[in-house]
């Protein structure tokens, strides 16, 4: 008997889900005879494949594998779908059913039934309900949950200004089906790597293809926030997760309280260059409380040659001050701000270390004990990144959350872009943050601008997002560049990102053009120096 449908699911190191998953599409209502499963095995590393033919074989399934690319679930999702529709065109079945779900999934028993039903009058495009296993959900911080219902109310109102008649808000590839006369007609999925479905749901916007999104359609998906998938809906859970356990208020840490938990040692550095207006006050304000009560074990300064006393004012303060290029000389001259964090890392000794700005106009004690607080209080955070109001000053006049310009017009969209996880950090570029050295130590550090954003996208890397931290310390007011120096910045930013892309990096060897300099080229230093247990390492 020819099928009437193809089940496609791609799998990337599921050993613990597909036999779960399979065991679903064994009780369909429809009977065995009616369908076939494709599974696409994505560059597996566990027993995935093994495991889902055995279950297919105790089951009675009519399962074929397929090897994907390894280059994401839309790649993979699409091999399964044109495989599958090449088996129903060859047995006649153009208008048999390709439908999808994912490997930690569950269809209801009557899912291919319904979607059968809604084919044969007439319906080419099929987007089923997803629910969360509820099990899980009730793991789930009732923040979380309220988000979760508030964002699927919203969503919900979004398709019904579209399409009215829509039961439910979603089209995931959790739950999708499609004619393979509709999928051939409108080209097939896109390759993108992550969140084909949406791509494919434009697609047939585009050809004015209606899709029925009907309740009677079920599938239970897993809340697990460690997805294979770079985007979708376990990243929208990790990071609602993060928001809810991760963010930190400077104001619920005393001295008193953290004197008590410090069990290691902290050092406090200072990068500076022409900040003798404002240096000796953040030492005085927001380092010296820390110190004198035992937080603080070394405050260093590292000045870039400051021509206004930036170095006398912060010694007469006692912090130790050196000269960012008399520090790993080396490696030549420093190059920036980020290279003389790096060196000043080097030459600091505590287990804990904690950047501070030089240039802060309003210092205040919870700018570090902001950073301090959650390190010192639980073990398991790795990185903690300040969070602040930032207004911004021009002409007399301070405007409310208009300061960060770079941070919100390329720092927070290439992070959503490219890097989601970090979405939900309010101050990604803030120069403000405290690590624990193993962590410091293993990355490599920019040298100029995009040190910040290269710090937290190697974290997540090395650490994983439940180890990093973000507290508000309240509002910062530092000295603001004029608008044509944010590109150069932006700049550094970008190339720092793109270094943490798979795939080639432009050449551009940071020449940057000024077109209302009459086409001048200036350097943008984007140059990174290694990871100083790399240095350590080959010095042995």
């Amino acid at each position: 008997m020819a099928p009437l449908s193809v089940v496609v699911i791609p799998a990337r190191d599921e050993a613990h889900n597909i036999a779960g998953c399979l065991s679903a599409l064994a009780r369909q209502t429809v009977g065995l005879d009616a369908f076939e499963t494709i599974l696409v095995a994505d560059a597996c590393r566990d027993d995935t494949e093994a495991l889902a033919r055995a279950a297919a074989a105790r089951l009675g399934l009519a399962l074929t594998v397929l090897h994907g690319p390894g280059a994401g679930s839309g790649p993979a999702r699409r091999l399964g779908m044109d495989a599958a529709a090449d088996r129903l065109e060859k047995v006649g079945r153009g208008d048999g059913l390709i439908a999808t779900t994912d490997a930690d999934s569950a269809p209801a028993e009557d899912w291919l039934a319904r979607q059968l039903a809604h084919v044969a009058r007439g319906a080419a495009v099929i987007a089923g309900l997803i629910e969360l296993y509820p099990d899980e959900v009730v793991r789930l911080p009732d923040a979380v949950r309220g988000r979760r219902e508030r964002d699927a109310q919203r969503r919900l109102a979004d398709v019904a200004d579209r399409d009215p008649d829509a039961e439910h808000h979603h089209f995931a590839a959790a739950s999708l089906g499609v004619t393979a006369e509709t999928y051939r007609r409108v080209g097939g999925l896109d390759g993108c790597a992550a969140l084909e479905d949406q791509a494919f749901g434009a697609k047939l916007a585009r050809h004015g293809i209606p899709v029925l999104r009907a309740a009677d359609v079920r599938v239970l998906t897993s809340a697990r926030t460690d997805g294979r998938a770079r985007r979708g809906l376990s990243v929208d859970l990790a990071v609602s997760m993060w928001r809810e356990q991760r963010r930190y208020r400077a104001d619920a840490f005393t001295l008193d309280d953290l004197r008590a938990a410090k069990q290691t040692t902290v050092s406090v550095v200072l990068p500076a260059k022409e900040c003798g207006a404002t240096i000796a006050g953040v030492l005085e304000t927001t380092v010296a409380p820390a110190r004198e009560a035992g937080l603080v074990d070394e405050v260093i300064v590292v000045d870039a040659a400051s021509g206004d006393g930036t170095g006398a004012h912060a010694a007469a303060m006692g912090a130790v001050v050196v000269q960012q290029d008399e520090l790993l000389g080396d490696h030549g001259p420093a190059l920036g701000k980020g290279d003389a964090m790096w060196r000043g890392l080097d030459h600091s000794r505590g287990d804990v270390v904690c950047f501070l700005d030089a240039d802060t106009e309003d210092p205040h004690p919870h700018h570090l004990l902001g950073l301090l607080g959650p390190l010192l209080c639980d073990s398991q955070l790795a990185l903690v990144k300040a969070a602040f109001d930032r207004p911004f000053r021009v002409d007399g006049r301070t405007m409310a959350h208009q300061g960060g310009r770079v941070t919100e017009l390329m720092a927070r969209p290439v992070l959503n872009l490219h890097f989601p996880l970090l979405a939900g950090f309010a101050q990604p570029l803030a120069g403000e943050f405290g690590a624990r050295r193993g962590l410091l130590e293993s990355i490599p550090f920019p040298v100029g601008y995009g040190v910040e954003i290269a710090v937290l996208i190697d974290a997540l890397e090395s650490c994983g997002l439940q180890a990093l931290a973000e507290c508000h310390v309240g509002t910062r007011q530092n000295r603001h560049q004029p608008l044509r120096a944010l590109g150069e910045m932006a700049f550094a930013v970008l190339a720092a990102v793109e270094r943490r892309l798979d795939g080639p990096r432009s050449a551009t060897g940071g020449h940057y053009l000024r077109p209302w300099e009459d086409g001048a080229v200036v350097h943008v230093p984007i140059d990174e120096r290694p990871p100083l247990e790399s240095l350590r390492a080959a010095a042995a």
